[in-house]
């Protein structure tokens, strides 16, 4: 068995001959393999993009001419039930006269159904029921409509101005809620199986100290052949809206503890595609290469996977085997 061979008592002849390798060997640390119950890591790169869920068109079922634009700025901030945008549609006041006109007539019959025809045609073009009331109530038809908000958000489109006309199906706004915001992030395609098994996910961005946690996560059944990768999604609360469509973000992904053989970094040399470490021989000062199979478990630290066992002593800071004594006599 060919072995580095390091004496602490050399020979004198040693000693003037290679001085400098010497010294070098008496550097020498061991330490042994040890478990220990920890957390994989990976990190990630993300940005933040709106809730598909949360994000709403208003879009009239009817055409018309907008008398004005009460949310007038794009970005601006509405809350739910607040009026966007008054206007004139010729379908919708004639639908509101044949309810009225409805009303009057049944009034006193017992058959209502001329009423309720009248009344679902308003709710078909989205009349809120809001305003159908006060329609019933005041028993006088307005030449004009109010749209309101129908959530609280940020308005992203606006695609109206005082006198515009519009066409049915014509999207007037965009609104976004960013109460909650979705992250989307690219894995590659050999962390696949770990990921499925992550169960916590800090996120961290320049613009706030907060740190965001979150475990909803979600991976999209699409591989991008370019670059052998998935997006992975994750959802986050963002009632303080300090999070906006467009920001980066840095994720840590930790899957559940487990016991893993362990060796720092400083233990482990890779060459030609092969791990080695030096293991403790028979005789005091005696080591020897010995290949293993290793992960990374995070930039300081390997799983070992296969080659040794725990309490299994090795060479600590392992460069310095790379001597030229080692490579010369072919030891690995």
């Amino acid at each position: 068995m060919k072995l580095i061979k390091l004496f602490l008592l050399l020979l004198p002849i040693l000693l003037t001959a290679k001085e400098s390798t010497v010294e070098q060997l008496f550097n020498v640390q061991t330490i042994k393999a040890k478990s220990i119950q920890t957390s994989h890591t990976k990190k990630a790169y993300a940005y933040v993009k709106p809730d598909d869920e949360r994000v709403y068109h208003v879009t009239p079922r009817y055409s018309g001419f907008v008398i004005k634009v009460h949310a007038n700025k794009i970005y601006q901030y509405v809350k739910k039930g607040e009026p966007l945008v008054t206007l004139y549609s010729p379908e919708v006041y004639k639908a509101k006269e044949e309810y009225i006109n409805s009303y009057n007539y049944t009034k006193g019959r017992d058959n209502k159904g001329m009423l309720e025809s009248a009344k679902l045609k308003l709710q078909l073009l989205g009349i809120s029921n809001k305003e159908i009331k006060s329609l019933l109530k005041s028993k006088t038809v307005s030449q004009n409509t109010t749209i309101y908000s129908p959530v609280s958000g940020y308005i992203f489109i606006k695609n109206i101005t005082n006198g515009s006309a519009f066409n049915a199906k014509s999207m007037l706004y965009e609104i976004v809620n960013l109460d909650k915001v979705w992250l989307e992030a690219k894995i590659f395609e050999e962390d696949i199986s770990w990921i499925k098994n992550a169960n916590s996910f800090e996120v961290a961005f320049k613009s706030t100290n907060k740190l965001y946690t979150t475990n909803k996560m979600f991976l999209y059944p699409n591989l991008d052949p370019k670059e052998a990768s998935v997006t992975m999604r994750l959802v986050l609360n963002n009632k303080e809206h300090q999070l906006f469509p467009g920001m980066y973000a840095t994720i840590i992904i930790k899957d559940k503890k487990q016991t893993y053989l362990t060796l720092p970094s400083t233990a482990v040399i890779r060459k030609n595609a092969t791990h080695y470490v030096f293991i403790s021989g028979e005789y005091e000062g005696e080591y020897e290469p010995k290949e293993v199979h290793v992960k990374a478990l995070n930039n300081e630290t390997y799983i070992i996977v296969d080659g040794l066992t725990e309490g299994d002593e090795v060479v600590n800071n392992a460069l310095f085997m790379m001597d030229s004594d080692a490579q010369i006599n072919g030891l690995y």
